[in-house]
């Protein structure tokens, strides 16, 4: 397997590990911070910052120009809506059920998503890969806390994961004749502007202190917008449900965080789910691409 062929999927796991140091971040963040004004301040971040690289890059702007609302909306609300509805799930229901429900969802919908708007038939592999990841995040988290299942809360984090299917499908087609940077520019702009009225309902003085600082500028520039510059540079050479597969890299970066600087242990059950679910990466990433060979070598052999 050629190096150059295994960089999209290494794009797009390396942002899901910059996504897992979200929850590491937010402990250091000051006690009076809500949960939903730190998601809107990482979206505002993020969108300023890749707003200005794209701006560094193109100073006319002409990159910005020509978005159909017709494809962008969407992808706007979506991201727009993830940060509301997963922090919501996971205060209502827990964070192992919010946090195993909302990502653990998305791969599947994704997939669903494929199928039904773009009549993209999904291989058993990928079926497989999935599986194996699913099942490893839900072990990952089993014995995470008490487990409270509300279901108004597991329907907010079923959304959650319906808003970054959708939004990794959205992404992607924006990104057929368009920049990966110009793409999340825009997208991360706008759906910071819909959050910026959430500023105003809650207290932001903790923004001021260097702890509320630093983890602001952490959550924007490194979790938010390279880790989404990278998925989106991945996502141009994958589908759509795969990459969104891959992101479950997020959650077992968070577990080994949590271990490691935060001080949680885990269950041996934990550290069983962590295995399945790298074995589920693994199978997506080594498999596609001897899927991709195969293909090449039939049509090769076809055309002698």
């Amino acid at each position: 397997m050629k190096m150059k062929d295994k960089i999209p999927f290494l794009l797009v796991i390396g942002g899901a590990m910059l996504w897992g140091t979200t929850g590491t971040a937010q402990t250091f963040a000051p006690e009076t911070a809500h949960p939903v004004a730190v998601g809107a301040i990482r979206l505002a971040v993020g969108g300023i910052t890749l707003l200005l690289l794209l701006l560094v890059f193109d100073r006319k702007g002409s990159s910005l120009r020509g978005f159909s609302s017709k494809q962008t909306l969407p992808a706007v609300i979506s991201m727009a809506c993830y940060q509301p509805l997963f922090f919501s799930a996971v205060t209502m229901t827990g964070v192992a059920v919010g946090t195993v429900t909302a990502i653990g969802s998305a791969p599947i919908l994704a997939g669903i998503l494929e199928v039904v708007v773009y009549r993209k038939k999904q291989t058993i592999r990928w079926g497989i890969a999935t599986l194996l990841a699913v099942s490893g995040c839900i072990l990952l988290f089993v014995n995470t806390g008490t487990v409270t299942v509300r279901p108004l809360g597991v329907l907010l984090a079923v959304g959650a994961g319906l808003s970054f299917a959708v939004y990794s499908l959205t992404s992607k087609q924006l990104m057929e004749n368009r920049s990966a940077l110009s793409v999340t520019a825009v997208i991360f702009t706008g759906s910071a502007l819909l959050l910026a009225p959430l500023l105003f309902l809650f207290d932001m003085t903790w923004i001021m202190h260097w702890q509320g600082m630093a983890v602001s500028l952490h959550l924007g520039i490194a979790a938010t917008s390279a880790a989404y510059l990278l998925f989106s540079l991945g996502l141009r050479g994958i589908h759509s449900s795969t990459a969104v597969t891959l992101s479950l890299a997020e959650p077992l970066t968070a577990a080994v965080l949590g271990v490691f600087l935060v001080g949680e242990t885990l269950t041996a059950i934990s550290w069983f789910g962590m295995i399945v679910l790298l074995s589920g990466m693994v199978v997506l990433t080594v498999g596609t691409q001897m899927e991709k060979s195969s293909e090449k070598e039939i049509l090769l052999h076809s055309s002698e």
